[in-house]
């Protein structure tokens, strides 16, 4: 429910405070006095409707449930909308956009002035149907439950199955190319570090001939060898580290020596074509590496290919006996909707006479498969389609539908707005509405502007807007003000005794 509203510079209203409660609250004025104007701040803390007012805020107590990890929220949360430049939106003081909040907000607010169809939508004619099944232990919803899974994993095969028939479609091609690319890295045969190892080679076979000439002429040192021994002999210096430097030096020599003289085996041109193959390579696929995850991936996608066919033969199998699932648990649902129909309509039309309006009816009708089987409640009103009844006639059959799906409800269905649902009523249409909202009231916090004494007699609570100069007011009325307050709705501003007795006798008989 929302626990406490707050409006700040608003047209006609400076500021406002709003304490409010469960049940019915009801809002009444003169004509004028700014309720619509006050509603439609309301439904600005939410995103729902745009004003310019320097402050809209809302204290709920909903649940909420958000996938908006950047929101926390808390056992109570402050919906917030600010208009300075630009109109900013937040809850417990964290921004989020106005599209976001009125998404959220929409799962527990209903504005039922709006022309909005979301009531007759089939999911939820169909919920209502399978929650009275489940009452009278018939297990709609069980079976609902597993009708959906059964059809979603039916989906998902069909989808798998789409899938292989249209890569089986170009199958041969598929298959050639892939062959096609193994052969061509098959044929090259490349080794991990092969390239690095060839342009070292090639490196060193470029040199070659200048490093052997070179070592040629440096191998002339050791010619002199015995001289420099014979030296520091002499300066009875010891010898071991000059020693131990020419036997590194001559090691040196030789193993170059001998590496180079290996390269004599080499063909230089086979060096050179091999670096070349593996450089066209390289620039097709990436690193060597590359290379061989690509051959990798395409003898899997060969393997693929070639046992598609059995793939293909038990999704085939899987698809068919899923079909024969789903087709039974939707028979077996459609069956059991089709035993309630006509009760649901007894009742709907129950709550059609209480509000003074032709009888309807919900009509069951084959539709494709989906999520909620294969039915669609088609509902009419005296045979007209909904999209072109009155908008006064639209509305109390939302209220019926409403009051039929609140018998069912275990907890809070959240608030439901309503801007004077009874205008251009009479007095049996406008307490027949009130009675049905009486009853809504036990599952929503409804408010309701309402100029009809039967109507604001039910309320839980009441609110008169009023104003004092230009400047707009809301105050909380007392039995007494209510007294008064149905008294000038029945005789208008000169208040008699009769019309006084009359709205005692109204608050009486709800109280």
């Amino acid at each position: 429910m929302i626990e406490r509203f707050y409006l700040k510079e608003y047209l006609s209203f400076k500021e406002v405070e709003l304490d409010l409660k469960s049940g019915l609250v009801v809002f009444t004025g003169p004509s004028g006095s700014g309720k619509s104007i006050l509603m439609n701040s309301v439904l600005s803390t939410f995103g729902g409707e745009s004003c310019d007012a320097a402050l809209c805020e809302s204290t709920v107590t909903w649940e909420l449930n958000a996938e908006n990890d950047a929101i926390e929220f808390d056992d109570v949360n402050i919906f917030k909308h600010i208009k300075k430049d630009k109109s900013r939106y937040f809850i417990n003081n964290q921004s989020i956009s106005k599209k976001a909040i009125n998404a959220l907000a929409s799962t527990y607010l209903k504005h039922l002035s709006l022309r909005d169809f979301s009531d007759f939508e089939n999911e939820n004619l169909l919920s209502i149907l399978d929650n009275r099944l489940d009452k009278k232990n018939h297990k709609a919803n069980e079976l609902k439950s597993d009708y959906k899974e059964a059809f979603l994993e039916y989906q998902k095969v069909k989808k798998e199955l789409l899938a292989i028939e249209g890569e089986q479609k170009k199958i041969i091609e598929l298959k050639e190319f892939a062959a096609y690319e193994i052969k061509k890295i098959d044929d090259v045969n490349p080794k991990i570090s092969e390239d690095i190892e060839l342009l070292s080679i090639k490196k060193e076979l470029s040199k070659k001939e200048k490093t052997l000439e070179s070592i040629s002429k440096a191998s002339a040192i050791f010619e002199h060898e015995h001289n420099v021994f014979s030296a520091l002999d002499l300066l009875n210096i010891e010898s071991s580290f000059f020693s131990d430097s020419m036997n590194e030096l001559r090691a040196v020599m030789e193993s170059a020596e001998e590496r180079f003289n290996l390269l004599d085996e080499v063909d230089v041109e086979d060096v050179l074509n091999r670096i070349e193959i593996l450089s066209d390579l390289k620039r097709r696929y990436g690193s060597i590496e590359d290379v061989l995850n690509y051959k990798k991936q395409k003898i899997e996608e060969l393997a693929k290919y070639e046992n598609i066919e059995v793939a293909k033969g038990d999704l085939e199998h899987k698809e068919s006996a899923l079909g024969k699932k789903v087709k039974d648990l939707a028979d077996r649902l459609s069956t059991l909707r089709k035993s309630e129909i006509e009760l649901f309509n007894s009742d709907l039309n129950r709550y059609l006479k209480e509000l003074y309006l032709r009888d309807a009816k919900a009509e069951i009708v084959d539709t494709d498969f989906g999520l909620f089987g294969k039915d669609e409640i088609v509902l009419k009103l005296n045979s007209t389609d909904l999209q072109k009844v009155s908008t006064g006639e639209f509305n109390r059959l939302r209220l019926a539908i409403l009051a039929l799906k609140s018998e069912l409800m275990s907890k809070n269905g959240g608030v439901l707005m309503l801007d004077e649902i009874d205008a251009n009523l009479s007095g049996e249409e406008s307490m027949s509405v009130a009675k049905v909202l009486k009853q809504l009231s036990k599952h929503f916090q409804i408010f309701v502007i309402s100029h009809q004494p039967q109507l604001t007699s039910m309320g839980d609570q009441h609110f008169l807007v009023y104003k004092q100069g230009d400047v707009s007011h809301a105050r909380e009325l007392n039995f007494d003000d209510r007294v008064d307050e149905i008294a000038r709705i029945i005789s208008g501003e000169s208040i008699t005794q009769e019309a006084r007795g009359f709205a005692k006798e109204l608050l009486g008989l709800n109280k």
